[in-house]
């Protein structure tokens, strides 16, 4: 049974189709991701999966269950976590400290379960030797990681990451890439939305095209890359 089914979501403002008839599922394990040309629907797509955006029609299912309607921290409790273009910690908390207020509002683990999770999520992440420094203190590279531990940290069964690689070096990116791919071997579902797109291929096993809040091709990294109709779209080249 899929992890997440969207069938025919649509969503917008006005006269403005920012999702139209969109459709796919995500199977328990598996890596999806999602491209697109700047103001393709991608972060949109992640606020109607996580419930930031009400839904105007179609539905969302997630492990089972009828989410279309449900309220963005019970899908947070119920195994959905995300992160977010921008980092934006507790500075004034240490690193942590604010895997330890992630845990604490989105599970229902008890205080010693989660101490003992997120310092797990420390060393997966590559933060442990940061534990005690305030987050304000980070590089962006360690803002990343800590984006990352912080989604990790709601014991997610489905992790969204948005353009989590941008503004990365060449060096840094293969490093957080690294992180990334041994999360999901370890069999973490994520959907991933990326600009990085050697990033992207590294991990997902699928990718989802996405223009003017449509979906225009779902497939193999090879086959998608490979089609005249995604070059046109997202790379502007003359087929």
């Amino acid at each position: 049974m899929p992890i997440l089914e969207l069938n025919a979501v649509s969503k917008s403002f006005g006269a403005l189709v920012v999702a139209e008839d969109i459709s796919f599922s995500v199977e328990p394990g598996e890596a999806l991701g999602v491209i697109g040309p700047n103001g393709a629907g991608k972060s949109t797509l992640f606020n109607l999966i996580n419930g930031n955006l009400s839904v105007a029609g179609g539905t969302i299912r997630f492990d089972g269950r009828d989410v279309t309607h449900t309220p963005p921290m019970q899908r947070c409790l119920a195994g959905m976590g995300r992160t977010f273009q921008i980092p934006q910690p507790f500075e004034g908390l240490t690193v942590y400290e604010n895997l330890l207020v992630a845990g604490a509002f989105g599970t229902r683990a008890g205080e010693a379960d989660i101490s003992s999770f997120c310092a797990d999520i420390l060393v997966e992440t590559g933060l442990i030797a940061k534990a005690n420094r305030p987050a304000a203190s980070l590089t962006l590279l360690e803002r990343k990681r800590l984006e990352l531990a912080r989604a990790l940290a709601t014991q997610p069964k489905l992790l969204l990451l948005d353009e989590i690689a941008g503004g990365l070096t060449e060096g840094e990116c293969r490093q957080l890439v690294a992180t990334i791919r041994r999360v999901h071997q370890r069999g973490m579902t994520i959907i991933w939305i990326e600009h990085v797109l050697h990033a992207l291929t590294a991990v997902a096993e699928r990718i989802l095209v996405l223009n003017f809040g449509r979906v225009v091709g779902i497939g193999a990294p090879e086959a998608i890359m490979a089609s005249d109709e995604v070059r046109a779209i997202y790379l502007g080249m003359e087929v």
